[in-house]
Formats: C-alpha cells, structure tokens, sequence
C-alpha cells in the first residue's frame, strides 16, 4: 500500500477546510477571501476593482451595436413633405430626421443617412437657412436640389461635400410618374462615391446601451404625441415597441418600407425668424435658430422627458439635458426630431 504524504495530508485537510468555508458562509460586501494553499497569508481581493465590461461598438447615430461600422460619411439629404411629394422613398432608412418649418407653414426633412443607405432618396428639394447649422455637425456629403445663393454658400462654408442637381453632379435623376418640380430623385451609389475616402460621423446624440437605460423612462407615460405646425400636422403613437408616424391623421408611409418609424422622438422647441428672403411665390424664407438654448422634451418607450437643448455654434453638437444637468440618455434606435416654433405651433400629448 502506497503512504500518503505528510505534504499530501495537509493539502487535503486546506481543501476540506476551504469547501467547508464556501459552503458555511458568504462574502461580506464587495471583499472575497482567497487562501493561498501553500502560504499562511490570506490575500484579499475587492469585487469592486474589477474593470467595467468593454463598451459594445455601436454606430455613431443610433447607438445600435454593430461588429462594424461601415467606413462611410453621413449623407443629409433634402427631402420634400408637401402632400403632392408623399409617398417618399428612402425615408423611413434615416438614422436621424429633422423636421424644419419651411414658407406658408409646410414642413420638409433633412434626413441623415449612415448606418442603412437604400439605393434610392427621394423627392429630393431645396436647401433652407437652417440646414447649415443641422448637417454640420454631421460632416459628409449634402444632397439638395436648388436653393437659394446665399443659403447655399452659408451650407458650403462649414465643409460639407455638396451635391446639387442643379449644379449636375452625378446621381440625380427626375422620374416619370409624377410632376416637377416633385420628381428628383437620387442613386445613393452615386453619391457616396462622391465621399469616397471620408470618414464616419461622430456622435450626435447620447443614447444608453439598451432601451431600459433610456433617460425618458422616468417620465410620464404616453401613448400619443400631436405636432401641430401652422400648415402640418404630424402626430406619433406608440405601439408598446415604436413611434409610429402620421401625416394629417393619416398613416405616414413611404413608397419602399411601408409605415414610418421612430425609437426616439425629440422635440425642440425654437425660434423662427423672418431670413430676409422670399421664395419664388413671393413668400417670406423663415429661419428656425439652432444655437443658443431652449426647451425640450424627449419620447421613448411611451413615455415623455422634459429637457433642455442647447447648441453654441452652427458647427457644435446640440446636447440634451435633463432638469438636474444631467446628459439625456435615448433608446438605441433612429431619431426624429420636430423642430417646433414655440409661436404659432403646438405640441400635445396623450
């Protein structure tokens, strides 16, 4: 018969000891005693010291994690709203939507496109004063068909890659099967050749890592949102999952994707002044103002946060606050946001 070791025995006696101390009791707080078979020190470690788990990639605009983030620029794209303009097509792939009042009370989108780019955009339309200070900060390429010289050079000096159909860059082409001036569309392949070499969009928004981490979850509930602009009336209703849209009652649906979604609404309030400028109907040009600060109030997941907004310059990230100072955090999802003059439009909820 083969002898135990004295060494053997007291290793056995430490393994007796240590199973009938983990079964015995429970580590107190964040410490965890671990003994060292063959020291008499026991070595302390805290649970609190642990790094944090690595942070998932995302894309820059929506927060949704990606293993990869296509090496693409933004790309803003002018699109109409006018009743004669819907459905439009494209639409409803925006990672980001900014709905901007433009002449006689109407409404138009600046829709930012990077994580989904679908082969075909339109109606594509005119560029207004705000624009410039909407897709700066986005970097990339702005598509847009006309507009007027001034408001297009205020868009060119902040660096974007423009392409304009009337200044006959590639990719833009008018359909047969409705009237112009509602019928330019684009080929996005042809566009973001354009920005071949550029790099993705930095961050606009802060968004937390999942929908349960979104800031407005410790608002108040609701279930449908109004937006009443003098000439538009765009409203969204929650279906336990997303915003759905709607134009003047009606479902707002685009001509390749069916109903119009959103993860986030975010509503700005803003002022709107006269730009100096008439269309070609003789109609004064507003402009809304993006810099400086005001209120707003952010939806996700049925419910409502009331914020802050604020911007410094037509370059600068706008930010969202809550009422304590702290960075509104929204779901991981696309974003619309109802630039709403706070005279002559509204608001309502419920």
């Amino acid at each position: 018969m083969r002898r135990t070791s004295a060494r053997t025995r007291a290793l056995t006696a430490v393994v007796a000891a240590l199973l009938l101390l983990v079964g015995c009791s429970a580590p107190a707080g964040n410490k965890v005693v671990v003994v060292k078979v063959f020291s008499s020190e026991p070595v302390v470690v805290d649970k609190g010291e642990a790094p944090e788990p690595a942070m998932p990639l995302t894309w820059p605009l929506t927060g949704v994690p990606t293993d990869e983030v296509a090496a693409r620029p933004a790309m803003s794209v002018k699109i109409e709203n006018s009743a004669a303009a819907r459905p439009q097509t494209g639409l409803g792939a925006a990672d980001v939507v900014w709905e901007e009042m433009v002449e006689g009370g109407i409404t138009r989108f600046n829709a930012v496109f990077h994580s989904q780019v679908p082969e075909v955009l339109g109606p594509i339309r005119s560029l207004r004063p705000m624009d410039a200070a909407i897709s700066a900060p986005f970097g990339g390429l702005f598509v847009f068909s006309g507009g007027q010289a001034r408001f297009v050079s205020q868009v060119a000096d902040t660096g974007l890659t423009m392409l304009s159909h009337d200044g006959g860059d590639a990719g833009f082409y008018r359909t047969s099967d409705r009237r112009a001036p509602h019928n330019v569309y684009g080929d996005t392949e042809a566009f973001l050749a354009a920005g071949a070499g550029q790099s993705a969009p930095p961050p606009q928004f802060q968004f937390g890592r999942t929908a349960e981490n979104a800031s407005a979850l410790t608002g108040t509930p609701v279930s449908t949102i109004a937006v009443n602009f003098p000439a538009a009336s765009p409203g969204w209703s929650w279906d336990g999952e997303v915003w759905n849209r709607s134009e003047d009652g009606r479902a707002a649906t685009t001509a390749d994707g069916g109903q119009i979604t959103a993860v986030n609404v975010v509503v700005l309030r803003v002022q709107v002044r006269n730009s100096g400028a008439r269309d070609p109907g003789g109609n004064p040009v507003p402009e809304t103002i993006l810099t400086g600060t005001g209120e707003a109030t952010v939806f996700a997941g049925g419910h409502q946060l009331e914020a802050t907004w604020s911007k410094e310059e037509v370059g600068s990230v706008m930010t969202l606050t809550t009422a304590d100072g702290e960075p509104v955090l929204l779901a991981p999802g696309n974003v619309w946001v109802e630039l709403v003059p706070v005279s002559g439009s509204s608001v309502s909820t419920s």
